[in-house]
């Protein structure tokens, strides 16, 4: 039987072992470490880190865009995932160092605000993936470009420059954008163009676009904006009114904004302005024709020529049309006659007058139908206080209910009238600067108080119309336009007649007017104040107090002088 022997290790051999034990103990698991290239064989990358064992890398992770594959010797940065395997083998990744570094050299770009070159190399939804040199970003489909671009095809795989929006390393996550890097270009280039004008030269431009406020004009290379009310001196409505996309343009630099970089452009600027010496032109007090241009609930304008415009106020159209919309008067594009009322120079203003070019209806009534002519018309309105009339085309008078009649109250005259009804009335007063005519029908009939048959001592013919408890009221005259009330104590000198029972409606007596009030349109009559008269009228002719005869005998006598004189 033979035996074998194994020799034991020696000190040496001992010492090398223990170093191969603690080799890479002070390597990090995760962490990115210089490696070596010991061989290449097939499709895999031998590197060398200094473990007990080499790692193997796949080529492909060595020959990604703008690189190739190592050679023996040379120095590789690998990422060390693990010291080794369930085989003993180090796990190394060339990927995962590429994005190691690329991270860290994207985190200080990204604290500098400075762009990143990469290239967009695939699309995902919302957007595309871009290749940033080792990690992958995200690029939203709006920040692709300044405009949104339909065809994505020529910016694929194309190194340019992004600007990063957003890291967040624990998540993997990088937000990019193409659009802000071009923005600060084009930024950049019109801050340039900017410093090359000046406010007031005059430029040729290109119309690019109009809108609904004006256009916009393309300088050569930066553009600028014509706003409506600067393209003419006149009105005008819409900015394709005066210009066309593509329309060569002689524009004037009127603003340019240095902070917002806007820039203010003006075509009626280089022509002359209409407004110097518009006073002399449009003096106050001239007439003038021209064209309405604009309509507007307080007013119109009117156009007097090109660039110069005045207002008729809603107030200065019509001499009788108030309270209406100017569009009731007159209508756009219209020709109108205007008179020059104040012209402002400084604010660019002209009043205008429409109605001043017409006379004054109520200046034409006046002439025509003076105080105290009759006029005839159509009952145009009945309200609580009289009735308007229709005396001209233009002009309504009133007839208050004081003037409706001469006896009866306001309020009971008017229920006589209807509206439509045609009346004559008499002119009481026209007050031109009121744009007043006043009218009175009673005023047609003379008044009764000014006829003169009723004076004071008066004997006169009464028909009674009623009777009370209180006295007797009755009609006075041949025609009874007026009327009376004869109280208790007034029927008779003697107490014992005082009563009005003794009288019935249509009797007819004698009475005498003791007074007569025309304020109060009042005639007071007494049949007791007859009676006292005739007394002592009988007493004057056929005898007197001392002359011995009675009063009966004096009466007597008198009323048989009337018989003969009868």
């Amino acid at each position: 039987m033979t035996h074998s022997s194994t020799a034991a290790p020696s000190r040496d051999d001992f010492a090398e072992m223990l170093e191969a034990s603690l080799a890479g103990r002070d390597l990090i698991e995760g962490s990115v470490v210089t490696g070596r290239v010991t061989a290449i064989e097939n499709d895999a990358v031998v590197v060398d880190v200094g473990l007990k064992t080499e790692g193997r890398i796949p080529v492909r992770e060595f020959t990604g865009p703008g690189s190739k594959a190592p050679a023996v010797g040379d120095d590789v940065e690998v990422f060390l995932e693990r010291i080794e395997n369930a085989l003993g083998d180090a796990i190394l990744s060339r990927d995962k160092a590429r994005r190691e570094e690329a991270w860290d050299r994207l985190e200080q770009l990204f604290e500098k605000k400075e762009p990143v070159n990469g290239a967009i190399v695939g699309r995902v939804k919302g957007g595309f993936t871009v290749d940033l040199g080792g990690a992958s970003a995200f690029l939203p489909g709006s920040q692709v470009d300044i405009r949104p671009v339909r065809d994505v095809g020529p910016l694929m795989n194309k190194e340019q420059p992004f600007s990063i929006l957003k890291m967040d390393r624990p998540r993997g996550n990088i937000v990019v954008s193409r659009r802000a890097v071009l923005e600060e270009s084009r930024a950049e280039q019109r801050a340039e163009l900017v410093g090359q004008l000046a406010e007031g030269e005059a430029r040729e431009g290109v119309v690019k676009n109009i809108t609904d406020y004006g256009a916009f004009v393309d300088l050569g290379g930066i553009d600028g904006l014509l706003h409506v009310t600067d393209m003419s001196w006149s009105r005008v409505g819409h900015p394709s009114e005066v210009v066309e996309v593509g329309q060569a343009v002689h524009v004037q630099i009127i603003k340019i904004n240095k902070d917002t970089q806007r820039i203010s452009l003006g075509m009626k600027q280089l022509q002359s302005d209409p407004w110097d010496g518009v006073g002399a032109k449009y003096p106050v007090g001239a007439t003038f024709e021209g064209r309405v241009t604009n309509i507007a609930e307080y007013g119109a304008f009117v156009e007097l020529e090109s660039g110069v415009e005045g207002l008729v106020h809603v107030s200065e159209m019509s001499w009788t049309k108030k309270n209406v919309h100017p569009g009731k008067i007159v209508s756009t594009s219209q020709e109108v006659q205007v008179m020059v009322l104040d012209v402002d120079a400084d604010k660019r203003r002209i009043s205008l007058g429409i109605k001043q070019t017409q006379r004054n209806p109520w200046e034409v009534f006046a002439e025509s139908h003076p105080v105290g002519s009759t006029v005839k018309g159509e009952v145009k309105n009945i309200t609580e206080f009289g009735l308007f009339i229709g005396v001209d085309e233009e002009i309504d008078g009133m007839v208050h209910l004081s003037d409706l009649d001469w006896e009866r109250a306001g309020e009971e005259a008017i229920q006589g009238f209807s509206k439509g009804d045609v009346v004559e009335a008499k002119v009481l007063d026209v007050d031109v600067e009121k744009e007043r005519v006043s009218l009175g029908i009673k005023q047609l009939s003379g008044d009764p108080m000014d006829e003169g048959s009723f004076k004071r001592g008066d004997i006169i013919t009464c028909t009674v119309t009623e009777i009370t408890t209180g006295g007797i009221e009755v009609s006075l005259g041949q025609d009874g336009a007026m009327k009376s009330f004869i109280r208790k104590s007034d029927l008779s000198r003697d107490r014992a007649e005082q009563r009005p029972e003794r009288f019935a409606v249509g009797d007819k007596l004698d009475a005498r007017v003791t007074n007569i009030d025309k304020a109060a349109r009042r005639v007071s009559v007494s049949i007791k104040a007859l009676e006292v008269a005739e007394e002592k009228e009988a007493v004057e002719q056929y005898g007197s107090s001392d002359s011995g005869a009675s009063l009966g005998d004096i009466l007597g006598a008198a009323l048989q002088a009337g018989d003969k004189n009868d």
